[in-house]
Parts: structure tokens; sequence; C-alpha cells
């Protein structure tokens, strides 16, 4: 049966090349491109709403094929072979080349489940809750840049995965979530566990479908793939009811995918007048700056070399840190509501401003008048909706960055000219910026402050680690201090701000990369909002590092509330009032209820070994790092205000 097209009309993306190989999941699958367009950018997402799958094929359907695989796929089962849909639906996930899924099991996707027991290739990872499941898909994605996938069952399984879903769309994340859903003949019937789950997610997913046809399940799986890790990615959603589960069918696996509304608006190849006119603006200017994004994370090559050719100063979001190497120094680091105050200054000062896979975020522009408002700019962003969206261009590119930074890269290459490009004067300045306004903190006593803890994380694992955040303090100065010098090794809640991110996406980088060191730099709070994952971790012995910034606060309104409410505190101490000189909950208890090695450090003088030995100690382990709850992070452009409004000193022992 065939999908009904979307209603409202998509933004673009890059549509699949029909003799494109497929690549085994273990490496980087290869993003899929027309003959005339490059690999779309991992960032931006495409809006379309939600559909049902329906047996009727449309007559303005145009058709496209999937990448063909290198080698044949092995069925297990003989081509004419009936076999239950749930059957279908995991073998058009070995298909996809999916090795590892996140999946909890309950009444509506007990067939799935069933199905999943006689894969050969895919493991399941089991979440103990199903908002732990899709952040660990989420973690899978951010780390591998392939999509992640997550499996929980109808009603109150469907609905805890909303949280994820929201995230993975507002930061741009490839994630496929497959719901079990009540019989067909039950839906509208408020059945037991039944809660519509597409309309529950149609403004939180790329796109979503109710399969209705159990023929449909191949190409609907096909399309949901393509879909999540295209053009702008994000989160796909397939509600699949469990009598399509349950039905015996023999697929068709060359069934093509029926995406023309999609495809049709593929972003094309920049126009080389719009290259020429930007290498122009950087000749004309003395005092630009790149302001990078979560959409260069495919395109850290491409970027580098054109700081190379450029010697142009680089401020990273949030989202796109990694992108650029921190540790270089063309690098200003973080710009935004906590970013250096040499990057804010660079913006607030420069003639022009290169904006490239961003969105002007708010925690970024601040005050949007006042940001960059001496500055051309020129936006490069795949996804239409965010041009001139916040922030009016002066120069526009509506297609994918690293098709942009090629085209950029050859012309200067090409151009004898753009040798004599010479921003020294300008970096000179921003250099002096550095040295008045280095990142920094203080120190009381014995007491631990929490930058210090992830600056010798930084030190002892060489900067080489993967690091997953929760939200909040924390947050804010593992981007700070941990110095990122490659895409993929900072996965953070960013657009969402969802607490409890942190330990479970850990878990799906550690599944994606089990060579690789992880840490979880996480708060007393969020990580208590999942802290029931701890038990998949040790059951899978995945060897995740929990650093655990405990201030016994949530620390970050915390912060707000000693600048803007006369630190009147408003339910945000996390301890027990009636023992406030201990440390409540013990979080050794924890991590000993679930056979995880566990220690607690209180002194600075101790912190080294600590996390040595925490890094040393092979498996899971959880440091428990007290730190003092009056530390503020800074630099601070309060919500609202502008780079003149920054504050760079002062914490919560002293009244405001």
């Amino acid at each position: 049966m065939a999908a009904v097209p979307s209603p409202n009309p998509p933004v673009s993306t890059n549509p699949p090349s029909i003799s494109h190989p497929f690549q085994p999941r273990t490496t980087f699958r290869p993003r899929f491109t027309l003959p005339v367009a490059s690999n779309p950018q991992k960032r931006h997402r495409l809006h379309i709403s939600n559909v049902l799958s329906d047996s009727k094929p449309t007559t303005a359907s145009t058709t496209t094929r999937s990448p063909l695989p290198a080698e044949p796929f092995v069925s297990r089962y003989a081509p004419d072979q009936p076999r239950k849909g749930s059957d279908v639906l995991v073998e058009a996930l070995e298909r996809e080349g999916v090795t590892d899924v996140f999946a909890y099991p309950g009444g509506a996707s007990m067939e799935i489940h069933q199905a999943l027991t006689r894969s050969k290739t895919i493991r399941n990872v089991l979440p103990r809750h199903e908002q732990g499941g899709v952040f660990a898909a989420e973690g899978y994605a951010r780390a591998s840049g392939l999509p992640g996938v997550c499996i929980a069952t109808s009603g109150p399984g469907a609905t805890n995965l909303v949280s994820g879903l929201a995230d993975a769309l507002l930061d741009s994340v490839p994630i496929v979530a497959i719901t079990g859903q009540v019989p067909r003949r039950m839906i509208g019937t408020d059945a037991f566990q039944e809660t519509p789950i597409v309309e529950v997610t149609r403004s939180i997913t790329k796109h979503n479908y109710l399969v209705l046809d159990v023929e449909d399940i191949p190409r609907v799986v096909r399309e949901a793939f393509y879909l999540a890790s295209s053009g702008r990615p994000g989160p796909v959603l397939i509600d699949v009811p469990k009598d399509i589960q349950q039905q015996l069918v023999v697929p068709k696996w060359d069934e093509p995918m029926r995406l023309s509304g999609y495809l049709s608006r593929s972003p094309k190849p920049p126009n080389e007048a719009h290259l020429e006119q930007i290498i122009r603006l950087i000749t004309e200017s003395k005092r630009p700056v790149l302001y990078t994004g979560g959409g260069c994370l495919d395109s850290s090559v491409e970027l580098r070399r054109f700081v190379e050719l450029t010697g142009i100063p680089v401020a990273s979001t949030l989202m796109g840190l990694g992108a650029y190497p921190a540790s270089d120094d063309l690098s200003l680091q973080m710009l935004g509501m906590h970013g250096t105050v040499y990057a804010n200054y660079a913006v607030d000062k420069s003639d022009l401003l290169l904006a490239f896979g961003v969105r002007f975020d708010d925690r970024v522009t601040g005050k949007l008048e006042a940001f960059a408002s001496r500055a051309k700019i020129v936006h490069i962003d795949i996804d239409s909706a965010e041009i001139g969206k916040n922030k009016q261009p002066h120069v526009s590119i509506c297609g994918d960055i690293k098709i942009a930074l090629q085209g950029l890269n050859r012309i200067l290459e090409q151009k004898s000219e753009m040798n004599n490009l010479d921003f020294s004067s300008w970096r000179k300045e921003l250099d002096e910026q550095k040295s008045t306004h280095p990142l920094s903190f203080k120190t009381f006593g014995d007491a631990i402050p929490p930058q210090y803890a992830i600056q010798v994380l930084d030190e002892l694992t060489g900067g080489n680690a993967i690091i997953s955040t929760g939200v909040g303090q924390h947050q804010m100065w593992a981007a700070q201090f941990y110095k990122y010098n490659r895409p993929r090794q900072w996965l953070t809640s960013g657009g969402l701000g969802a607490m409890g991110f942190g330990l479970p996406a850990a878990i799906g980088a550690a599944v994606a990369k089990p060579d690789a060191i992880v840490v979880d730099i996480d708060g007393d709070g969020s990580f208590m909002m999942n802290v029931q994952e701890l038990a998949t971790i040790r059951v899978e012995n995945l060897p995740v590092k929990i650093l655990l910034l405990n201030n016994q606060h949530l620390g970050m309104v915390v912060q707000w509330e000693d600048r803007f409410y006369k630190a009147n505190r408003a339910h945000t101490y996390l301890g027990n009032p009636e023992k406030e000189s201990e440390i409540f909950p013990n979080m050794l208890k924890f991590a000993e209820a679930c056979d995880i090695p566990a220690a607690r450090v209180t002194k600075i003088g101790d912190l080294r070994a600590a996390i040595q030995k925490m890094l040393d100690t092979p498996g899971p382990y959880l440091l428990d790092v007290i730190v003092p709850h009056q530390e503020h992070v800074l630099p601070m452009i309060p919500a609202g205000g502008g780079f003149m409004d920054v504050i760079t000193d002062g914490d919560g022992r002293i009244k405001y």
C-alpha cells in the first residue's frame, strides 16, 4: 500500500543515488546524492506532516530506489515463504544495516521482540525506561552519524519517547522510532494502552507513518531511514498495529520509495556567482568571523581547509563543538550566552559574519538587533526555513554546507590574489581579548571547583574522550573546559535542554563506539532522572564512566535565583532538608545496587588520582565529585541581552 503524500510542503533534502553501494553499519554510511549534488549536510530537519500507509498509490507519485547492497542480502526465509509482519520489519532493519537497537517490550510490541530473537545480526540493548531507550538511540546517532533505532510498545511506552523525539528534531539527529499499536479494528476505541502516537508526535517528528498494510513495511522502513538521514536529519516514527505485526505476507523488497514532494525540493548546488560574491566580501573585509554550528559536523575537513586558506577565526555554537579543533589558535571556542568573552567580542566587532550551518538560536544571539550589528551576514544552511527566520542575511545559500565549502575552497585555491588575505591585525586584537578575558575559575580551600574537575579529565584523556552531558551548569562547564578537537565527541541536548540525557546517551555512544573512552559528565539533578539506566550499563558491561558533579542543587536554576531573584530558593535544593550536612541521596548506593564500582571525592588534592582511577578501572565506574553549589557559569549574557551586558565575575557567595 502506498503512503499518502504529506499535505504540508516539505523543505529541502537530497535524493538517493540509485547506484550508491550499501555500506555495512560498522562503517560510516555515505550520505545519498544525486549526480548533480553532493552529500547532504547532516543537520537540518525538514518538516512534512504525518501520513497513513494506504493501499492506493497516488498517480502523482514518482519513484526512487534506495541504495543497492554491495553484496546480495541473504534472508533466512525462502523468497516465496510467508512470514509475519514483525519478521518483515526486523529483516527490513537488517537490510538497512542495523546492528543495534534500543527496545523495551510491551503487549503491542511483543511480536517485534519475538522477531528480534530470530535475528542473527541485530543486538537489542535493553533500556530500563523508554526515555532511556530513545536517548540512547540519540547517543548512538550523534556519536556515529548513523540513524539510531529505538522500539517501544503502545500507549505509555510510545509517549515515553516524546522527549527524545523532540530533542532529536531540535538538534537534527537521525533516529527511527518504531512503536507497537493496538490492532487496527481497535484504533479510536480508547482501547487498553492506546494513544494516537502519530497525532501526539505530529509536530516533533520530521515524518511519521501509521502502517495499515503489511505489504508496505519494506518501503516504509526504507523511506524512514532515508528521511531520517538525508537533508536536515531528524526523527521518523513508524507506528505498527499488532495485527499487522502478526499478519503473514511474502514481502516485496524491491518496492520503490515514493517521496516525490520531498525530493522535488532538494537544494540545488550553490550558484557559482553566489560563491564568488562571498569571496569578494571576504576580500573586502577587515574583521571577518566564522560562526559555525551543528550543520558543519560532517564538513570538518572542508571547514579546516577553508580556515587554512583564509585565516578567519572560528566561533562555534554549542552544537558545533568539534567541527573545528578547539585547541587551534584560530578557534574562539563557543559563543553565545555562556560563550567566551573573545568569541562574543569577535562577533560584536566583526564586519563580516560567515554563518555556516547555524540557525541564529536565541541562546547565541541574545538581543537580535544587537547581534553582529556592524557586520554583513552570509548565511549558508540546508533548511530554507532557517534563512532569514531570525536574522536577515545579506547573502544566503540554501544548500549543503559541504558542497558550498568545497566550492569556496576551489575558488580560493585557484585565485592567486587570495594568497594576499591578511587578517593578522584582527587576529592580534582577538588574541589580546583571549589574554585579557580567558576562561577562569576560583578555588576556595579544599573545595573542588567543577571547572577544574573537567579540566583534569581533559588532561588525563588527552581530549580524546566522547563526552555526554545532562543539562545545566555542568553542561556549560563541559562545553567550556573540555577541548573538542574532532566532530561527534560532544553529545548534549542543546535545543530542548532535556535533563536526564547524559547517562543513556553515553550508553548509545558506547554501543556505537565500543573502543572509545565514553564519559558522562553529569549533575546530580540530571543524573537522577534516568538513574535506572545504571542497570543497563552493568548488564551490557558497557565501559561508561560517570563524572558526577554533585552540588545537591539544581545548579543553573540556583544561579538564576542568585542573580535575578535575591537568592530566594524555590524548590531547587535536592538534598534532605533535615540532614543538610549529609550528601543525599547517596549516589554510591545507586552504583552499588547495580554492581558498579564507585567512589566519592571531596577534596581538590584527591581529585586527579580519583579521576585516574576511574579511567583505569575496566568497565563502568561512577565518581561522585562533591562541588560547591555557589559556583556560577561565567561568562554570562543575560537572556535578551547583548554583548555589552556580559557578566564576567561573581558567584552565589555574593548578594546582588
